[in-house]
Order: C-alpha cells, then sequence, then structure tokens
C-alpha cells in the first residue's frame, strides 16, 4: 500500500448478475424461460472504479449519490449470454451537496466517474477541475468546455464520436485518451494495442482501465506507461464473469 489516496466521485450502483438455465421456450409467448440458480452482486460505475483502485494497493475514498441504483442481469450459466437487464433507481438521484475545494485537495488524484444520472452537473465538474492539479475524468456526458481544465479525458470511441465537434480544438491534444474495445485505445493518434483474449465479459472494463491509468500515473508521472499498465488491467478482468475486480 502505497501513501497516495484517491477521490472518486460519481454514481455508483449495485450490479446484480442473476445466473441461470434456459432450456425451453415459454409455451404462450415467444420467450425462452429462464430459471435462475445463482446471484451474484457487487458495486458497479463510480464503485468499481474505487474497488479496482483499492485492489491496486492504492488508498480510495468515495463521494457518491445515497440512492439506490441497481442494475440486474438475467445471463444463461453456459453460455453467459444476457437475456435481459433492467435498471431500477436511476431516476431518483439527488445532485451532490456542495464541494469544498480545501476537502479536494487532500487527495492525491480526483476520479470523476460521471454516468450521467444527475449526481454531479457540468458546472460541478468544472468546480472539481479547476481546484484540483490531477483530475481524471470518464464522463456519460457530451465533452464540452466544462472539462477543459482536466489532467486527462477517458471516453470510448462511440463517446468520441458524439463529442468529436468539441473534441477537434487543439486544447484536447494533450488529455484525450479514447478506449477501442478490443483494439485498445487511442492517445494523440497512437493506437495501443492490447493482448488478444477469450472475452467473458466487457462490463465495467472501462472502469478498471480508468482505475489502472490513475494508479500507475500517480507512481510514475508516466501516461504512456499508464496507457499500457491499463491496457493490461482491462485485459486482465474481461477475462472474467460479470463486473471483476483486478487481482495483480
Amino acid at each position: 500500500m502505497n501513501n497516495d489516496r484517491i477521490l472518486v466521485i460519481g454514481d455508483g450502483c449495485i450490479d446484480t448478475f442473476i445466473y441461470g438455465d434456459s432450456l425451453r421456450l415459454c409455451p404462450d409467448a415467444p420467450v425462452p424461460i429462464f430459471t435462475p440458480t445463482d446471484n451474484v452482486q457487487n458495486g458497479g460505475m463510480a464503485l468499481n472504479v474505487q474497488a479496482n483502485i483499492s485492489a491496486l494497493g492504492t488508498q480510495c475514498d468515495i463521494l457518491h449519490q445515497a440512492e439506490n441504483v441497481i442494475k440486474t442481469r438475467y445471463v444463461d450459466k453456459k453460455t453467459n449470454h444476457t437475456f435481459l437487464r433492467v435498471d431500477t433507481g436511476e431516476n431518483k438521484i439527488n445532485r451532490i451537496s456542495k464541494i469544498d475545494s480545501n476537502y479536494l485537495n487532500k487527495y492525491s488524484a480526483i476520479a470523476i466517474s460521471d454516468y450521467n444520472k444527475g449526481f454531479l452537473l457540468e458546472q460541478d465538474i468544472e468546480f472539481i477541475c479547476e481546484n484540483h492539479p490531477l483530475v481524471f475524468i470518464d464522463t456519460k456526458k457530451h465533452i464540452g468546455n466544462y472539462c477543459a481544465n482536466a489532467k486527462f479525458i477517458k471516453i470510448n470511441e462511440i463517446e468520441y464520436n458524439v463529442s468529436r465537434h468539441a473534441l477537434q480544438s487543439s486544447k484536447y491534444n494533450d488529455n484525450l485518451i479514447v478506449t477501442l474495445g478490443s483494439r485498445g485505445c487511442k492517445y494523440k493518434d497512437k493506437i495501443f494495442n492490447v493482448e488478444s483474449v477469450e472475452v467473458k465479459d466487457m462490463c465495467g472494463a472501462g472502469d478498471t482501465f480508468m482505475a489502472g491509468i490513475i494508479v500507475k500515473y500517480l507512481a510514475t508521472h508516466n501516461i504512456i506507461k499508464s496507457i499500457k499498465f491499463a491496457n493490461e488491467c482491462a485485459t486482465s478482468v474481461v477475462q472474467k464473469r460479470g463486473v471483476a475486480v483486478v487481482d495483480f
């Protein structure tokens, strides 16, 4: 355990995986009959970022909403095929209370894990970025001036295409990291490939990438080494079922 401490701020949830069997179709509707056998729960979204940071040996606190958000997936135990996902509670999230800049600066780095459920508004993210020198952002919002002062912004390829018009600005040249799934990620027009592995589940891989890049950057202050390490972390968890935590 090192002496750094990271603060994660964002929307958290409970990820529930109900595994079971489906051996026949319903006689009165064209749907499979699902028989549950196992139930697995763990913290998701911002809570998954926190769990992975802690697993990598760095102390980590979290600010997230008090309201329960639950993502329930019904998954075939044999094939890992997801039949259905049911989300509850995300329409009731209250905005974060006032953030104190002195509190933020107790931490070595800030990880914003914003799933755009209502806990963080753009002005909240902007305030955090303006009041801490080392903020990493992963957001489902369209990228805009509110995150211009972030140290690094991590988005996936779909999110990049949605915000492409804003990201053409040169101010994002040095701090934008775009994850590309099985193709790795891109930083400054360079592709960082990942090892080809059997993928069992992509759920939560972006959270693990986020955790890996922050922990390694605090240790090295080298973004290239951090990206490569984050790729290794994400590659590790996609080989496991459900939302997994890195174990090296």
